[in-house]
């Protein structure tokens, strides 16, 4: 269980406990369902990491909106690859570590809160940007994206450290968008359309 979800559970469960205490069952039955979701959202299961030295792994739970191959963006230098993460309140919302790396620099910027499948997510919406260097020096660049609904966003790492590969960091609540960037020279493993598991999914390779 992921502890951030500690104090929605704990409130949910208060409330229930009061609407059955009061006998006011029409309210109690629903709130325990309400529950049940916040505990099943909050969820953090093991996963089992690719041992791959030059995989990178997804570092959300989701499906594939866009893959993209880009000759600039805002969050690497030169060209790169661009893979969008669209994470629903189904999904895990545990964000994860795609590469063994050091923590170069972290951004983050307030804004908007458009639906995260929207494309002016990526640029509008309130967003916490992380950088990466491997010991190789590849840099590789993930953003975490709050949503219509996602309206905080937890990130658990500084600049500085040194992280593993499926390492936990952070999470978004309730919704949201991860947009991961890539040396152009990477080699993709997934499309458009996939579904993919923190950790445990390989989106590419370092070549």
């Amino acid at each position: 269980m992921e502890k951030a979800g500690y104090p929605f559970i704990l409130i949910c469960a208060f409330v229930t406990l009061l609407f059955a205490f009061w006998g006011i069952s029409i309210l109690t039955v629903p709130s325990l369902l309400c529950t049940a979701f916040v505990c099943w959202f909050f969820r953090d299961p093991e996963r089992i990491i690719p041992k791959d030295e030059n995989a990178l792994v997804s570092p959300a739970d989701g499906k594939i909106l866009v893959t993209d191959d880009l000759e600039n963006s805002p969050f690497a230098r030169g060209p790169c690859t661009k893979i969008s993460i669209f994470m629903s309140v189904f999904n895990v919302h545990v964000n994860r570590i795609p590469c063994k790396a050091k923590v170069v620099g972290i951004d983050y910027y307030p804004g908007k809160f458009f639906s995260a499948h929207l494309d002016k997510a990526s640029k509008e919406n309130e967003h916490n940007v992380l950088f990466l260097e491997t010991e190789k020096g590849d840099k590789i660049c993930f953003v975490q994206i709050a949503g219509l609904i996602a309206r905080r966003i937890i990130c658990r790492i500084n600049k500085g450290d040194f992280v593993e590969r499926g390492q936990r960091f952070g999470l978004i609540r309730f919704g949201s968008r991860l947009d991961v960037y890539l040396p152009a020279s990477a080699k993709l493993n997934v499309s458009v359309g996939d579904k993919v598991c923190a950790g445990e999914t390989i989106l590419g390779y370092l070549l």
